[in-house]
């Protein structure tokens, strides 16, 4: 047996799996291995899940990554997306450089999964590949005359939001005229974090009003993500559910508390929480 899955198989984690029966770390790094493309496919969402960061479900991941099996009809590569998706969570740095390759890849949410999850894990070096993209959609500093809809270009400003890719704000402002308004408020986003200036927020703020369940979901977790204090009544009123909105404050309340000395409570950490407890 592998010395590394060896190390890990008297691990007490169990989930129940699509056959009704218990999944163990060892039994989900075995099954990336699987010839049955479900087990994979199942395995790799698993260990994303649960957080699974032994070295050996790491590696198996990586391995995953460059899948040529589990294909779907249109070309899609189902078994890279969902490990695309769990090395972001597992928070090993060692999945930088494969992740970045994956923004190569022919499949768009295979795209979409490494921004993702290199925005988690972090790592300024994937600025450039992330860039890379970015670019497709514009004509120096501005839209394309068709804006390109070939790129995950939400997944692309957020992370480049949350990595502090300043010196390229030019670029990620061109998106707040996306025809997308998915696209729209994640440059709004990202704009905010790259600069801090509360225009973008507000831009944000009006979002909450917009007819659109859906996109209204998404803003509430752009204003937790930037910490955008202002923010606090509208989300707390926003026509959502109140799951989102707790979410949503939280974020606030975290960027509040992390900017605060431990023994005491700013006013507006105090505000997020009353207005938490109303949500309850």
């Amino acid at each position: 047996m592998n010395p590394s899955l060896e190390n890990i198989k008297n691990l007490s984690l169990t989930v129940d799996n699509a056959d009704g029966g218990s999944l163990t770390v060892e039994q989900a790094i075995a099954n990336l291995e699987s010839a049955d493309l479900g087990l994979r496919f199942y395995a790799a969402w698993w260990l994303g899940k649960f957080r699974i960061s032994e070295p050996a479900a790491v590696t198996a991941l990586i391995k995953a990554l460059e899948d040529e099996a589990d294909r779907t009809p249109e070309g899609g590569y189902p078994l890279r997306r969902n490990a695309a998706r769990a090395l972001g969570k597992l928070g090993d740095r060692q999945a930088v450089s494969p992740l970045i390759g994956c923004l190569n890849c022919s499949d768009f949410y295979v795209r979409e999964a490494a921004a993702q999850s290199l925005e988690m894990l972090g790592d300024p070096v994937c600025i450039p590949a992330l860039i890379k993209l970015l670019v497709v959609g514009l004509q120096g500093e501005q839209l394309i005359s068709q804006p390109d809809l070939s790129q995950p270009y939400d997944a692309i400003l957020e992370a480049l939001g949350t990595l502090k890719a300043t010196e390229f704000a030019p670029l990620v402002k061109a998106f707040l005229e996306h025809p997308i308004e998915l696209v729209q408020y994640s440059a709004a986003r990202a704009m905010y974090q790259l600069t801090q200036e509360p225009v973008y927020g507000e831009r944000l703020v009006q979002a909450l009003a917009g007819e659109k369940l859906q996109l209204r979901r998404s803003v509430l977790a752009d204003l937790g993500a930037i910490g955008y204090l202002p923010a606090a009544d509208a989300i707390a009123q926003t026509l959502a559910e109140n799951s989102l909105k707790l979410i949503s404050l939280k974020g606030l309340l975290e960027h509040q508390v992390n900017h605060i000395t431990p023994s005491t409570f700013s006013e507006g950490a105090i505000k997020v929480i009353n207005l938490m407890d109303s949500l309850l």
